[in-house]
């Protein structure tokens, strides 16, 4: 690990303390000059929890998740160069930890790397919106209203079409899975256990979709899974604990059991309709 020293009021996060990086919330204009490493703002550690390329990797995982939130957030806006050594200086990590980082965030299509050029940030229009880091990212970052919108409007698209071609494959085992993560729900709800509900209610989601048997619908099931995980603000009645959530998941697995196909699919749209305690409308088409 490098340990170049920091100016006193970089605001940079110390050895090992990468999550606390100052994460810069409101959008601004168009920035000028070097990447703004410290900005002023709220404090990242409040995000609370890893992204899925990030949990359980250390520095490397670590690093990827400043600079694609730095990114995301437009911290470090399109064009930007990205100077690997400054990097290391800065964050006081080796060569090797910013090398894969970078990789990382490249394949994600957030930055690019050329020969006598250097890596430089790529625009909105590159990046992979449906890797579960960047919906992550962007759901916690100045685009969170837009971004949870969006994923409420894509499973609105995607799920009662898998809950209707999945009442057509009669794979009992995963049937039964359906309704074992339901009766979960219902024991979780009673205890008051948010995050055992959470975990059930996401796989059950991620069974529903292998269950239709579409192998590109169901590479499809990371983004429903993000959007459950996200945090913040509920995107669906599903999202938070309820009697109603319950009702709407039995139904489903009830009618998939049944081989309703008609009736699963209007049971999922009841359940992503908003329930009265959650200030969500369904998604309605925008004017352009």
């Amino acid at each position: 690990m490098m340990t170049t020293a920091r100016s006193a009021d970089s605001g940079l996060a110390g050895p090992g303390e990468l999550d606390r990086y100052p994460y810069a919330e409101a959008p601004g204009g168009d920035r000028v000059g070097a990447p703004v490493w410290d900005g002023a703002g709220q404090d990242l550690g409040r995000v609370g929890r890893r992204t899925a390329g990030s949990r359980g990797r250390g520095l490397h995982g670590q690093l990827v998740q400043q600079l694609g939130q730095m990114i995301v957030s437009g911290d470090l806006g399109a064009d930007r160069p990205l100077v690997p050594e400054e990097i290391g200086q800065r964050f006081e990590v080796s060569r090797t930890v910013v090398r894969e980082s970078l990789r990382v965030l490249e394949a994600k299509g957030l930055v690019s790397a050329r020969p006598n050029v250097g890596t430089r940030v790529r625009p909105v229009s590159d990046w992979n919106l449906l890797d579960p880091d960047i919906i992550e990212w962007r759901a916690f970052g100045p685009q969170r209203d837009d971004q949870r919108r969006e994923l409420g409007e894509l499973r609105w698209m995607i799920e009662p079409l898998a809950a209707r071609l999945a009442a057509g494959h009669g794979r009992e085992e995963v049937q039964q899975r359906l309704a074992d993560m339901v009766e979960i729900m219902g024991h979780a709800l009673a205890q008051g256990d948010s995050i055992t509900f959470s975990r059930a209610d996401a796989e059950f989601h991620s069974l529903l979709i292998q269950l239709a048997g579409n192998r590109m619908l169901e590479h499809l099931s990371g983004i429903v899974s993000a959007a459950l995980q996200v945090s913040g603000g509920p995107i669906t009645g599903c999202d938070r604990p309820s009697e109603g959530s319950l009702v709407h998941h039995s139904r489903i697995a009830d009618a998939l059991a049944a081989g309703d196909g008609s009736g699963a699919e209007a049971a999922m749209r009841q359940l992503l309709t908003v329930h009265p305690e959650v200030e969500r409308v369904v998604p309605a088409p925008r004017e352009h």
